[in-house]
Formats: C-alpha cells, structure tokens, sequence
C-alpha cells in the first residue's frame, strides 16, 4: 500500500509535468502542517519520505533530562534507557509517531496542503515555461469572448487576447485556430495571466523573422515599425551585407515572403523603408510613393518641413492622413508637407517679413514668436500690439510702418510693370492680327 503513494507521486509527476522533487517536499510539508496542527507548535519533528518503502516517516525528537517539565519536548534518564540503554542527559532521542494517528481532520488538511501545493507548483512551472517564450508566436484555439477580451486556449493553459491588441475589424468564433504573439506573462493570485497579441509592432517583427531567413540570422535589420492595425504598416531595414537588397529579401521573389505575412495580418499593407543615418533621406524613403522636392530639417524641434509637387500632396499626406501620420511615427519627428506653390508663398512673405524686419533692426524670430507671421498682420496692427514684441520701442514702431509702406510702393510699381507688360503684349498681338489682315 505504502508503495502506492510513491506510484501516485511519479504519475501526477508525469501529468502535470511537476518535478517529483517538489512534490515530496510539498508532501512532506504538509504531514508537518498536520502534525502541529494536533501536537501544537512545541513539538520538535522531522517529516521524510523514504524513497524505498515509499512511507511517510514522521520522528518526535525529546531531550533527556533529570526532571521533565516539558512531556511534549524531554525525557526523563530513566524512561530514555528503556528505548536506548546508551541514552545520557542531554542527549536526543527520536520516536516514530505513526502518521495513521494524525486523525481525520488532520488527514483532510493535509491533503488540502497537498491540493493547494501541486496547483502552485503546476502554476509556477506553467509560468517558467511561457515567460521564457516571450516575443515567440505562439498558435491557439479561440474558447470564449469575455470583456477583456478573446480567451484563447494554448494547451496547458489559457492566454487573453485583449482588445487593444486585437486587429480592428477581425472576427473570431469558438473554435477558430489563431497565431499570436507572446507578448506578456504576469503572476497573478488565480495563477500565471498569458497576454497575446496581434496587434503590437513585434507580432509583425516576429513574422517577418519567421519569413525572411535573412532577418532571422541578422543579415538584414528592421530598425522600426509603425502600424496602423488591419490597414497599413511601415517597416524599416537595414543590410549589414552590400550585396544583400534589405527591400528585396522581405518581399521576396515575386512577393511571396510579405504576401504570407499580409496574408496572416488580414490584408494589412506594408511599405517597406530602407532606412538611413541621413535623416532626409530616411525621410524620403519613409513617405514613398510621393516624391519630396525638397526638406527643411529643424534638428532641435526634430521637425521637417517637406515639400512635394502640387500634384504629390495627396500622395504624400494618404488617406486620411495615414502615410504622412505612419512616416511620422516611423521616424520620431513631426512633418509637415507643403506643396511647392504654397511653399513658395510662405517663402516669399518670411522674405518680405525679413525685410521689414531688417530696417527695424528687430529679429524676424520675436516677430513670429508674438504671431506676427506676416506683413499684413503687422500693417494692421496697432502700436499697443506693435508694443508686445519683444525689442519693440516706439521710434522702432516708426521704422515698421515706413518700411511696410515701402514695400507696399515696391509691390504696386512691380504689379503695374506687370500690368503694362501685359497691355504691350496685347496691343502687339492686335497689331498683329491687323497685318494679317491686310
């Protein structure tokens, strides 16, 4: 019979993948529990498990003594000889007490001990397992929906698929097989909590190193990600081999690497970048298809001007804003995208506001700083406004408005060049035709 607790011990082993080790000392553990449960803490025990008679063996140790005052912890000289007839004072004996005796109640909360003990076990092993698996995609079957999220069965456990790391618009059932990635695994009172995603930046990351062999041995690089889930994405690769074509190892020969990934992610677009130090022409590269005529970089602010063909601006900004949001996101800074016509205009004003800005020997800077960003605004404002610009005196006041009149005189003497150009090319074309007609 007794061996039938060492079978018991080796198969739930087995089972649960519990080191038999641990259980032994769980089991061990709780026979110790029950012992002071019925005896009271005083008592002085030991609790093994003897591997070859697969027995519980619990020793009560008592010392010797002249005169007992505790029974539960000494024994007299005389009563120590009758169990060892080499016994002295101060020596220690050892008493079997039989584990039959603990009593029912003391069996039933040992075997409560025993319960709670292999469940923590089996959670802690559960745990090391997937909290080594990290970043892994990992494959399971839709169970239920609660209002966390998706609970996923992977097995041995079960993993939340929140709704922030779900793709928009994709829908599951029970019973449905899903990949995910593991993206998160927490201890918890109910035992370890697995997070998945599908959603996150490294899900993609994950796939394309699952896709590309040339990822996966660290041939080629993806130094950033920017997703808009269930739509469009942008990655950025890098080759540490010159002979290797980072753009050319993701797609694949005739797209077959990132159509499976594609494929995977529900349609999901994916531009990928080729990314560079040079951060105009990361820039270029990231808001592809548009073409960029021209960038402004303001390091300090990490902003870019970018300017694009009058017939690139919606190429350029996307649907919805999206390729200009995900370049953006991409690179870390802010963009900002003018045509080459508006871009133009806005140059030709922060000239003029240059100018004037120049006879007031004011820096153009606190002019815009106070929101005055052009000349116009500056012409209808009053001297108490005028005043609120740093450096700003009242003669300097004097200075602005003879300035703004000259450039106003300059303006209208050019549009009336203009103007007489035009008048001159249609009396000659008048002309013209009155010859013609002769």
């Amino acid at each position: 019979m007794n061996m039938e607790l060492k079978k018991a011990i080796d198969q739930i082993s087995k089972d649960k993948g519990i080191d038999s080790e641990l259980l032994i000392e769980t089991l061990e553990e709780a026979v110790r529990s029950s012992v002071v449960r019925k005896y009271g803490d005083d008592i002085d025990i030991e609790v093994s498990f003897n591997h070859e008679t697969g027995e519980i063996e619990v020793y009560q140790f008592k010392a010797v003594v002249e005169e007992v005052e505790d029974p539960a912890t000494e024994i007299t000289l005389e009563d120590a000889k009758d169990h060892d007839p080499d016994a002295q004072v101060d020596d220690e004996l050892g008493f079997r007490l039989k584990v039959e005796d603990l009593g029912r109640i003391a069996a039933q909360s040992a075997k409560q001990v025993i319960i709670q003990r292999m469940r923590d076990a089996e959670q802690e092993t559960i745990y090391e397992e997937f909290k080594d698996r990290q970043g892994e995609i990992i494959s399971g079957i839709i169970q239920r929906r609660d209002k966390a999220g998706m609970i996923v069965n992977l097995g041995r456990t079960e993993a939340l698929l929140p709704k922030d790391q779900q793709i928009p618009r994709e829908r599951f059932k029970r019973g449905d097989r899903i990949q995910a990635l593991l993206l998160d695994v927490r201890r918890e009172g109910r035992g370890p909590q697995v997070i998945v995603s599908r959603g996150h930046a490294d899900y993609m990351k994950a796939l394309f190193k699952r896709e590309v062999p040339e990822i996966a041995d660290g041939t080629v690089r993806i130094l950033g990600i920017a997703r808009d889930q269930g739509s469009r994405a942008k990655v950025a690769v890098q080759s540490s081999d010159r002979d290797v074509d980072p753009v050319g190892a993701c797609v694949g020969i005739r797209g077959s690497r990132i159509q499976n990934i594609v494929q995977e992610l529900r349609g999901e677009r994916i531009d990928i970048v080729v990314w560079s130090p040079d951060m105009a022409t990361y820039a270029v590269n990231a808001l592809a298809p548009a073409v960029v005529t021209r960038i402004a970089i303001d390091e300090s602010e990490k902003m870019l001007e970018v300017v694009v063909p009058d017939d690139q601006l919606t190429l350029a900004i996307g649907r919805k804003g999206q390729n200009v949001k995900l370049a953006a996101r991409l690179l870390g800074w802010k963009i900002d995208i003018f045509t080459e016509s508006r871009y133009g205009e806005l140059h030709a004003e922060l000239q003029h506001l240059e100018q004037v800005a120049s006879v007031a020997e004011i820096s153009v800077d606190e002019f815009l700083a106070s929101g005055f960003d052009t000349v116009e605004k500056l012409d209808e404002a009053d001297d108490e406004e005028l005043l609120s610009i740093e450096s700003m005196t009242e003669s300097k006041i004097a200075d602005v408005r003879s300035a703004i009149n000259l450039l106003r005189s300059f303006h209208a003497a050019e549009a009336d060049e203009a103007e007489g150009a035009v008048e001159e090319e249609d009396m000659d074309a008048q002309h013209g035709n009155e010859s013609d007609e002769d």
